[in-house]
């Protein structure tokens, strides 16, 4: 009931978002954005095509093979110009013949391919996290190119009230026509920044619309107030717990499974099957009619026939140990670059204190006293665009920080399938 209860949630918020969109744009949270992927994206509703695929495969593997009917002659003689005796000229024969298999072979086959429709469940769990990772991705690097572009517009306004200035105090022959072209070139450098910004922001919208599988005109804005907090998983060293979260280690599990009800199928050839026959022959002379009745077994336990399913089931053991050492070398690795992320993000979260802290409230402060001083004609315009530059640059590394620090959180939530 609780999955229904998502599906139909999940159902209402596409629609609701495909119905009421506008020209100004839907804004839309990393939340929203996720469950419409989850939802709409056609490369994970192919998995579930699939699913349904081996069910039907395992619902038809319990079958039999179709009867065989026949007709001919029974002992009918070449030579039919001599005189022949009535009981000599033959009968026609009829045939019935039923192949009736094992039924734990059927069974054995029928389970192997239920198996393997976990298996694409798992993978759609796997590619699913893979494209929340994406999706994360790009909602924050929008995220960060709409900080840098408020940063990006404020310093220019701040350049355009220099230049004002600088152009005033240039009439009354208190500052120079170089550093009047000097802002002009800082404005234009920020322009071109600004128009690069603005030009990565739509490519971010645009993969984000394919992702979700919604028309490409579909105005689409992101919400600006998203706050992103890094929380440290208490699973890394517990290996059961990360075993679980692993989508490609259930998966690598799932194929584990099959390969055993594959052994068992491989087993089950040692059980014979079974085969019956009917036969009526109408006498076309004399004779009576007859028929003739069989049954017949398999003997798969013949050594020349038995070397076949033995060295199968050998060879998938030696398959299944490979996967299990491959899942422990999975988890061995998360754990590891999970240990080295959380060192990375901390070392990050630091950093980005200092800018918040220090750096930045340092530079501001500098080109304020900077301005103040160019007010009272007691500094020149170059050390107050070297000022306002310091500012900006920090300001927009800050930002790649962040950035960095954003796509840390990601791989490590990508890791945790979180």
């Amino acid at each position: 009931m609780c999955m229904e209860a998502k599906r139909w949630h999940l159902t209402v918020i596409l629609v609701l978002f495909l119905l009421c969109g506008s020209a100004q744009g839907q804004i839309l949270s990393i939340d929203t954005v996720v469950a419409i992927i989850e939802q709409n994206n056609p490369g994970l509703n192919q998995y579930d095509t699939r699913v349904r695929a081996f069910d039907e495969y395992a619902r038809g593997a319990t079958s039999w093979m179709a009867p065989m009917v026949g007709v001919g002659t029974f002992m009918t003689p070449y030579n039919r110009e001599r005189a022949m005796h009535e009981n000599e000229k033959g009968a026609w024969m009829f045939s019935v013949e039923q192949e009736i298999p094992n039924p734990a072979k059927l069974n054995a086959s029928r389970d192997m391919l239920q198996s393997k429709a976990d298996i694409e469940k798992q993978t759609k769990a796997l590619v699913y996290n893979e494209l929340r990772a994406e999706a994360k991705m790009l909602y924050y690097q929008w995220l960060i190119d709409e900080k840098k572009a408020t940063i990006l517009k404020n310093n220019t306004e701040l350049m355009e009230l220099l230049l004002k200035l600088a152009r005033i105090r240039h009439r009354y022959n208190q500052g120079t026509l170089g550093n009047i072209y000097q802002a002009e070139g800082r404005i234009a450098e920020v322009e071109n920044m600004l128009l690069e910004t603005e030009a990565s922001i739509e490519d971010k919208r645009a993969r984000l619309i394919a992702l979700m599988g919604i028309s490409p005109e579909s105005p689409i804005m992101i919400d600006t107030a998203t706050d992103i907090q890094f929380t440290l998983a208490t699973v890394v060293e517990d290996t059961a717990s990360l075993r679980e979260r692993r989508s490609d280690v259930r998966q690598i599990e799932e194929s584990i499974e099959v390969m055993r009800l594959n052994q068992q199928l491989q087993r089950s050839m040692a059980k014979p099957d079974f085969k019956i026959r009917f036969d009526h022959m109408n006498a076309i002379g004399d004779m009576p009619n007859q028929f003739s009745a069989m049954a017949m077994i398999s003997i798969p336990i013949a050594p020349w026939s038995s070397k076949s399913y033995k060295s199968e089931v050998k060879g998938m053991q030696y398959e299944i140990d490979a996967m299990k050492r491959n899942q422990e070398a999975i988890l061995v690795a998360t754990r590891g670059a999970l240990n080295s992320l959380v060192k990375k993000i901390e070392r990050t979260q630091q950093q980005l204190d200092r800018y918040e802290t220090k750096v930045i409230p340092a530079l501001s402060k500098n080109y304020q006293t900077l301005v103040i001083a160019y007010e009272e004609n007691r500094e020149q315009l170059p050390m107050v665009i070297d000022g306002w530059e310091a500012m900006n640059m920090a300001q927009l590394d800050y930002l790649d920080k962040l950035n960095e620090y954003y796509m840390m959180i990601v791989a490590y939530e990508k890791e945790l399938e979180r």
